[in-house]
């Protein structure tokens, strides 16, 4: 009967795969970002720029607000792009205001089987908003009512081949002939874009304005992030600030409203799942941030920086610097470009855990190069370094395996009085000398560092469409064959094999589920997560098994010479 019953439930496991597989086939995961919103949104409004009082100063209560007024464009929008290719980038810049309302990364495929179609970090279309906007606004800043239409000498340029930097330069001249020169530089390798205003100021008067840099965003869904179970990245602004170093905004945050903070330095910025956009205006200057909901657009939501401002006295010139960073999140190139930045690299409260287990993931892989090997070595090592304290757990779990027997005995004894169960229990556990938490505390120990681990794979752009080996060529996402989650189901069902039974009759069935509910719970995981899990898992039950076959040779040993 029993051969029966196995090759029933064989037979059920193998038609639930299949099923599995044809379902898989049929209803595909697909980014988030393939999915259109069903209601489109409006193109980007032309003047929704911060307006600040035409006062000498800003001060700590001026709050920027966004024009009620906005100004339709002389120009058509398709006459006013121009486009810049480097090695990292493909941008689209609108001469009407000088804004960058298209990046492309070509070094991140949209699709890893699709050539030549590089993910869209920034884009304004019908169905999604996402631009970063900056202009000078004040007493004479030239976007103040309505955006300065710029002229540039080309509509296209690229980045030389034996060129490190591309600067693209676009002018504007005002009624009383101050000339505002926009210029973008580039920089061979580097995400970073820096945006100088060089203002000529030709009148007779002093000119005075203020620098701003915003990103404009609709709510739609993040197109890095694939569908799937388990923890999903943040996505909305997250800024800096002197009583917080790093913190995050959602959007229905930003609609019930953000008090606007000052700040010498900083930045803000747009954090979602392995890429960020943000503005880094002068370290040495006093910005005003703030974030708020388009009064033209309820689903869009902007934040962004208001700088002090400057004056240019009459036949001078004079230059205002910001910066933009629109890439993947690199945790030391953003460390570099402005204090707190890396923290949009969210570990959590478990940061000073997962940054050394970062690095130590980036210097494994720097020598083996393939991330997939990297996560086992990783695993390895960090076992290694728990060596002792998963021995003594596994230890306690022996020893605990080794007097099941007596146990059970003292169930038969004592029936149902509890009370003298518990007596005889406790003394047993002295005679044997056994700390029945002794198999608890060490892995509790553990946990941290395994949960910080945990999200750094998570975290990690490295892991986006990393190739591993056979059929898994994208760590980033889920098997698309279910094996590995299957694997870890099995290591975690002969792992049970070696740990005691617990006592309680419902919690040793609950036990014996928990292998099919965690194969479940994984099935959808990227595979760098479950691969890591597998892999823990796999040299947990080598040591286990090895410590449980040492303490039964000693016991032997033991019982032979009392013998």
């Amino acid at each position: 009967m029993d051969s029966i019953k196995y090759l029933i439930i064989g037979g059920l496991a193998v038609v639930s795969y299949l099923l599995l597989l044809a379902w898989q086939e049929d209803y595909p995961r697909v980014p988030n970002g393939d999915i259109q919103q069903a209601a489109e949104v409006a193109l980007a409004p032309v003047n929704d720029v911060p307006a600040v009082p035409t006062t000498s100063s800003v001060s700590s209560a001026d709050v920027p607000v966004v024009s009620t007024s906005p100004v339709v464009a002389n120009v058509a929008p398709s006459d006013t792009l121009i486009t810049v290719e480097t090695d990292v980038f493909r941008i689209v810049l609108d001469r009407n205001g000088g804004d960058i309302v298209e990046v492309a990364l070509p070094q991140y495929r949209k699709h890893i089987d699709v050539e030549d179609d590089p993910f869209v970090l920034l884009e304004n279309n019908a169905q999604r908003l996402y631009v970063a906007k900056s202009g000078l606004v004040g007493r004479n800043g030239i976007d103040s009512t309505q955006r300065a239409l710029y002229q540039s000498g080309a509509t296209s340029y690229s980045l030389a081949p034996n060129a490190d930097s591309l600067t693209v330069s676009m002018t504007y001249t005002d009624a009383t002939g101050v000339q505002v020169v926009k210029q973008f530089t580039f920089d061979r390798g580097s995400y970073l874009i820096t945006v100088n205003y060089e203002i000529h100021n030709n009148s007779a008067a002093a000119w005075n304005a203020n620098v701003f840099g915003q990103i404009n965003r609709t709510d739609f869904p993040d197109p890095s992030t694939v569908s799937g179970v388990g923890r999903s990245s943040f996505l909305g602004f997250a800024a800096t600030s002197a009583d917080d170093p790093y913190y995050k905004v959602k959007f229905e945050d930003v609609a019930d409203g953000i008090q606007p903070h000052q700040l010498t330095g900083g930045w803000i910025a747009m954090s979602q799942h392995y890429f960020l956009s943000a503005w880094i205006p002068s370290a040495t200057t006093s910005n005003t941030f703030s974030m708020r909901v388009s009064p033209q657009n309820p689903n869009e939501y902007i934040g962004g920086f208001t700088s002090p401002e400057f004056s240019v006295a009459p036949g001078q010139t004079a230059n205002e610097s910001i910066q933009f960073y629109a890439g993947p999140k690199d945790q030391y190139s953003l460390r570099e470009i402005s204090p707190n930045l890396d923290l949009t690299i969210d570990y959590g409260w478990l940061w000073f855990a997962a940054s050394p287990i970062y690095w130590l993931l980036r210097q494994i892989d720097s020598i083996v190069g393939n991330y997939g090997w990297s996560i086992l070595l990783l695993t390895l090592t960090v076992k290694a370094i728990f060596y002792k304290l998963s021995a003594t757990s596994y230890r306690s779990m022996a020893n605990m395996r080794r007097v099941m027997p007596k146990m059970e005995q003292l169930k038969e004894r004592y029936g149902d009085d509890r009370m003298k169960l518990q007596k005889a229990t406790m003394e047993l556990y002295q005679k044997e000398k056994i700390n029945p938490f002794g198999g608890c505390l060490p892995m509790l120990v553990q946990m941290p560092v395994f949960i910080a681990l945990y999200w750094v794979l998570m975290e990690s752009i490295e892991l986006r469409q990393a190739p591993f080996i056979l059929w898994i060529n994208d760590l980033s996402v889920m098997d698309p064959y279910f094996i590995l989650p299957l694997l870890m189901g099995v290591s975690m069902f002969a792992q049970q094999l070696l740990s005691p039974t617990p006592a309680d009759p419902m919690q040793a069935k609950v036990m014996r589920f928990m292998p099919v509910v965690m194969t479940i719970f994984f099935l959808w995981f990227p595979a760098g997560l479950v691969l890591y899990w597998l892999a823990n898992s796999v040299l947990g039950i080598t040591q286990q098994y090895y410590v449980t076959k040492k303490i039964e040779r000693e016991f032997e040993a033991k019982e032979a010479r009392n013998s």
